[in-house]
């Protein structure tokens, strides 16, 4: 059973790094909203923090969820995928985050995003919810630092883009 496992694993992060060689496939897709897109060295970076920070529960899911959260205040950051149709699903979101000044930042792929929040269904977006009192305050530590970097990253991509297409 446990060789099973292993097995499945293995196969799955083969299948991952096949993805990651394929994807100007998936810049096909974008909508064209999709700005300010990560890099694809941020865009590693995100996944695996939204991936630790799914572990301890700092996460939120869906259009629903975290437009919710959003609203009621909660700090973080918005992962939002760019590859999302019909855009109108997704499309009032990073005027809510400009709104309530939270970074957001556009990935290229749903499928990745919903594998790194650690669920079989693509994701549409996600939010990562650094603080507030949890029991495993110690694993919260473990990528505080990376959560750090992309939080700055994404701020200065969306002050950037403003800063742009306001200057047109």
């Amino acid at each position: 059973m446990a060789k099973d496992k292993k097995m499945k694993k293995e196969k799955a992060t083969a299948a991952m790094d096949v993805d990651q060689d394929n994807d100007d496939d998936s810049l096909k897709f974008l909508s064209p909203i999709a700005h300010p897109l990560a890099e694809k060295k941020l865009s590693k970076k995100l996944f695996k923090t939204v991936k630790k920070a799914s572990k301890v529960k700092h996460i939120r899911r869906g259009v629903k969820e975290v437009g919710k959260a959003v609203r009621k205040g909660e700090k973080g950051l918005v992962v939002i995928a760019g590859d999302i149709s019909p855009m109108d699903v997704i499309s009032h979101l990073p005027v809510l985050c400009e709104d309530h000044d939270i970074p957001y930042v556009f990935v290229p792929s749903k499928e990745k995003l919903g594998e790194a929040s650690q669920t079989k269904r693509p994701t549409s977006v996600a939010m990562i919810v650094f603080g507030g009192k949890t029991k495993d305050e110690k694993a919260a530590e473990d990528y505080k630092e990376l959560y750090d970097e992309c939080y700055s990253s994404a701020k200065e991509l969306v002050s950037f883009s403003l800063f742009f297409f306001f200057s047109l």
